[in-house]
């Protein structure tokens, strides 16, 4: 009945937050993806047990232990696109800067949109630290979608088994078991830097804050 329940919420998430249909959405346009003019998150929802994100005005209750900046990046295995485990404080890009981009599903234009920003618009910042995904996808879907989408610079790192990343960090969405959408930045020592958990689902965070984050903690050291 609990599956059940999780399976129409999510659908009807999906539906109504404008996600233009839940599958098979993924740019398929040989690296010419047309960019919208969705709605940039101002300000950031708190991560953590009990706390809310709106969803078209309605609030979703977060669950786990929320992240803070100033955070030391907190230990969850996810999923490779090989199926293969990963740490994610133990990526390619330990020592290096990182930008981690969370996402509901890459199966909805929103969160297409913010993969693709972070992959083609992050003004060269792909040649010194390292781009990650995460999302509640299958592995399978986060390797077919970047296979459709051209992006080779991304790591996508799946947490769908049991949403290990999401509660480590606050950001579990237990009914439609997806991820709140949000962008963190962190440094070399692992340390959390940046953090933006856009308040509303439909919104998008502001990427370009967090790149240049990125850009000042590399110029820093």
């Amino acid at each position: 009945m609990k599956a059940a329940y999780r399976m129409i919420i999510g659908a009807v998430l999906c539906m109504a937050i404008g996600f233009a249909g839940c599958a098979g959405t993924g740019s398929s346009s040989g690296g010419n993806f047309l960019y919208k003019s969705y709605s940039v998150a101002d300000g950031s929802a708190v991560a953590g047990e009990g706390r809310t994100v709106l969803f078209q005005g309605n609030p979703l209750v977060l669950s786990g232990t929320g992240i803070n900046v100033g955070d030391t990046l907190r230990e969850a295995t996810l999923t490779q696109t090989d199926l293969s485990p990963m740490a994610i404080t133990n990526t390619k890009g330990k020592g290096k800067v990182r930008i981690i981009s969370v996402v509901p599903s890459l199966d909805t234009p929103v969160c297409e949109q913010q993969t693709h920003y972070l992959s083609e618009k992050n003004k060269g910042l792909d040649k010194m630290v390292e781009l990650v995904t995460v999302s509640v996808d299958t592995p399978f879907a986060q390797k077919r979608f970047a296979q459709e989408a051209h992006i080779n610079n991304v790591t996508f790192l799946s947490d769908y088994k049991d949403a290990e990343f999401g509660k480590a960090y606050g950001l579990f969405i237990k009914g439609p078991h997806i991820l709140a959408r949000t962008i963190i930045v962190v440094d070399a020592n692992n340390t959390v830097r940046y953090l933006q958990v856009t308040p509303e689902l439909v919104q998008l965070p502001d990427m370009d804050k967090a790149f240049a984050v990125a850009k000042s903690l590399i110029t820093a050291s």
